[in-house]
């Protein structure tokens, strides 16, 4: 059997990662309510930390984005299904003492360490790519005021247009110049005036 069978099987419910009852009944080749029997004969080797009953809205939720259960006769529960954690599975194969029991434990068993392994390579992944964008928005940040600060150095330097210039600015020069001119000659005649 394939870990990523297993690994479709195991869902998050209360922020735990569980399976239920009927899909280990399937892995263990054992009818669910034989499963949910010997379960009920050892209550005190399933603690809540290991098994618990899925409230009506948990089952609906999760038929609903799953479509766990099938249409017919005899599809759909009665009772609620138990979920068990990573624990509470290993503990069921001391309940059920089949060889096909152990072997299926064991290989999920593997897949919770492999979900846990991919959990863990998210995370660091995750935090990497916020690291990341931490660092690019600092750099960002410095290129714009470097940038910043080059836009603010020319706005000093006025330095005069190079190249042909077209007819309406070559006027709008001459104007400048005559207008300069006007103004210089009156400076000269006030210096006359006043000596």
């Amino acid at each position: 059997m394939e870990l990523q069978v297993i690994q479709s099987k195991i869902f998050e419910i209360r922020g735990q990662r569980v399976m239920l009852d009927y899909d280990l009944a399937e892995l263990y080749q054992v009818e669910n309510k034989r499963l949910k029997a010997s379960v009920r004969r050892n209550l005190k080797r399933f603690p809540d930390d290991f098994m618990f009953e899925l409230t009506k809205a948990e089952y609906d939720f999760l038929r609903t984005k799953f479509s766990s259960l099938e249409i017919g006769r005899g599809k759909y529960a009665k009772y609620l299904p138990y979920a068990f954690t990573e624990q509470g599975i290993a503990m069921l194969s001391s309940v059920l003492l089949s060889d096909t029991a152990i072997e299926i434990n064991i290989l999920i068993m593997r897949a919770f360490v492999k979900l846990r392994e991919l959990t863990f390579g998210y995370a660091e992944l995750k935090r990497q790519f916020e690291q990341f964008q931490l660092d690019t928005t600092m750099q960002i940040a410095e290129i714009l005021d470097i940038l910043n600060d080059m836009a603010e150095k020319q706005k000093g330097n006025h330095r005069p247009i190079i190249g042909f210039k077209k007819d309406e600015e070559k006027d709008d020069n001459e104007n400048k110049d005559d207008n300069k001119e006007e103004d210089d000659d009156k400076s000269q005649e006030n210096e006359d005036n006043k000596s």
